[in-house]
């Protein structure tokens, strides 16, 4: 059975490609799920948090941009957003303790994107957890 963290991780690669411009993926992401294994509780929660982030995108990466230092948001990389997407949604829409999601992304992080990568995604979400 898949844990949480490899249905975030599925959800990470979904928002990548649909970052990426595939659009498209939105009507795939049922079967991509289940390739991955991520089945009952964890496909609910998975789709939860893929679709709470499609929906609210705008809300979400508002608040990225606000929190950003010298850079933009189109400035970062794709798994990065992709990461920062997903935690700030858990963040500000689901009811989870904001360490414990902030501690999952900084993972998450280490595993998928840069060497930079968990340090950067650790001061925004800590600057949006506080805001």
């Amino acid at each position: 059975m898949a844990t949480r963290t490899q249905a975030r991780e599925s959800v990470i690669g979904l928002l990548y490609a649909f970052d990426l411009g595939n659009d498209g993926i939105v009507k795939f992401v049922d079967e991509i799920l289940e390739d991955k294994k991520i089945r009952n509780k964890q496909k609910d929660f998975a789709l939860n948090l893929f679709n709470g982030v499609v929906n609210n995108i705008e809300v979400i990466d508002a608040n990225i941009s606000e929190n950003l230092a010298k850079r933009g948001i189109d400035d970062m990389g794709s798994v990065e957003k992709s990461i920062l997407r997903l935690a700030v949604y858990e963040i500000l829409f689901e009811d989870l303790d904001k360490p414990i999601v902030i501690n999952e992304a900084i993972e998450l992080s280490k595993r998928l994107a840069s060497d930079t990568a968990p340090r950067f995604v650790n001061g925004v979400l800590d600057k949006i957890s506080k805001g």
